[in-house]
């Protein structure tokens, strides 16, 4: 906005950057990238190493990644932003009227008058209400950076992408780490084989899954903290030293003016919103985490512009959000990253769909790295090439996915990945071999058994 050379304020009550750089996705990449190391370190001989000792401190590796967050926090700074023309305040807001927006910091209060309001609040962990829970104590993800000890024990409260990334974190860190989700795989908006590389790789690395376990309470007992979980008609008691809530994220939605001006919230706890981002009132819109209806930075990014551009050209022409292409990724080992359908959705949706997958185990430089287990999985209208999603599991998998996000969001089809040059020998190949073989299924048959009788004929 900014840009356009409209008059911008940012109100801030915390910390710029807010969740993504400050206790999200900038700290735990770090906290991955230490603990791959560790993990690769023990796989040695695999490559023909007699031995690769690692010795490490857990608080030196805490204080590296509160580093990296002090080196990336410049991209999110006050000074950035002042000098790209924004006006940033800091303070606690409150919408006091659809025009005019109160700022406190301490005893100082001012009032601003605008034309339009953006509201990008984000969210905040989920904490599930178990009982015992407030008085056992938890963790989630926004004090857990502070942890300067290793817990011996670490029980970690949800099987979703947080819950993952951090549970083989801490395992390769040498924690005993038991994983609880009340439902029955890990990672349940991924297709049940995707899901299950996962599942079997973190069984390999001694990771205790206990999936399809419902919690019904949290208590001490002879000196233990336990978790209670109703499991096949039994009760089930998990000892643990910190409990990490990974249960996911609910919307900021209280505490500035919302309620006042009777702005609802959908089902899910999100600001309703229409195609354009507003909310009941059309010179308020809403953005990212705190509307949903995906928590990633890259999609309230993706909606922050629209947001901008709605709010600036003040009804003059408007632009539907786009949320037709939209990726992610969980950053385990392996990878997994999607974009568009899977197939446990088309089958949902009823929508029909064609599906061509690749085998990470056959491609030639998988097997030169070692790291073998993954797929390529694309899902393609019936019968043409069109994508209609993908997913990669494996090594590198969120960087190799952006050609099928590239394709979807153009209109490329499998025909025009199939015919790129793709270097080898590269893990990109996988998605050209993934398209090669639908190709083969695609093969016009009729014009195969012509060009064997004609290779045949001038044979003699």
């Amino acid at each position: 906005a900014a840009a356009v050379k409209a008059k911008v304020t940012l109100v801030e009550k915390h910390r710029m950057g807010g969740d993504c750089l400050n206790t999200g996705c900038v700290p735990s990449k770090a906290l991955i990238k230490a603990a791959r190391l560790i993990a690769q370190a023990r796989r040695a001989r695999e490559f023909g190493l007699n031995s690769m000792e690692v010795e490490f401190d857990f608080a030196e590796i805490m204080e590296r990644v509160r580093r990296v967050v002090k080196a990336v926090e410049p991209h999110d700074s006050v000074e950035r932003y002042t000098a790209l023309g924004v006006e940033c305040l800091r303070g606690a807001a409150r919408i006091t009227s659809p025009w005019t927006v109160e700022v406190r910091n301490g005893t100082e209060v001012r009032s601003l008058s605008t034309r339009a309001i953006v509201i990008a609040a984000g969210a905040r962990p989920l904490v599930p209400g178990i009982p015992g829970m407030e008085q056992i104590g938890y963790l989630t993800t926004d004090p857990m950076w502070e942890l300067r000890e290793l817990p011996h024990r670490l029980l970690v409260l949800g099987g979703g992408p947080c819950g993952c990334e951090l549970a083989q974190c801490f395992a390769r860190f040498g924690s005993r780490v038991t994983v609880v989700d009340v439902l029955p795989r890990l990672l349940v908006r991924e297709d049940p084989e995707v899901a299950g590389l996962l599942e079997r790789r973190f069984r390999d690395e001694h990771i205790d899954l206990r999936l399809g376990h419902k919690v019904s309470r949290i208590l001490r007992e002879g000196g233990e903290k336990l978790l209670v979980c109703e499991h096949g008609g039994k009760e089930v008691g998990i000892a643990f030293d910190e409990l990490l809530c990974a249960a996911g994220r609910v919307a900021n939605t209280a505490g500035y003016g919302l309620e006042e001006l009777g702005i609802s919230t959908t089902s899910s706890r999100t600001i309703e919103t229409n195609e354009y981002l507003q909310t009941l009132y059309p010179n308020i819109y809403a953005c990212g985490d705190v509307a949903g209806p995906y928590q990633f930075t890259h999609t309230a990014s993706h909606q922050a512009w629209y947001a901008a551009v709605n709010a600036l050209l003040g009804g003059v022409k408007k632009f539907r959000a786009d949320y037709s292409v939209i990726p992610w990724a969980t950053f385990t080992e392996p990878e997994v990253a999607r974009v568009g359908l899977n197939e446990t959705e088309a089958k949902e949706k009823s929508i029909p769909y064609e599906v061509a997958t690749f085998g990470v185990d056959d491609l030639d430089r998988a097997i030169a790295d070692g790291e073998t287990q993954g797929m390529v999985k694309v899902l393609t209208v019936p019968g043409r090439d069109r994508i209609l999603g993908a997913t990669i599991a494996g090594e590198h998998a969120a960087d190799l996915l952006v050609e099928f996000i590239m394709a979807m969001k153009h209109s490329i089809g499998l025909k025009k990945i199939l015919g790129t040059i793709h270097i080898y020998p590269t893990l990109s190949e996988g998605s050209k071999y993934a398209a090669g073989n639908w190709r083969k299924a695609h093969a016009p048959q009729g014009l195969l058994r012509w060009a064997e009788k004609f290779h045949a004929w001038r044979r003699g």
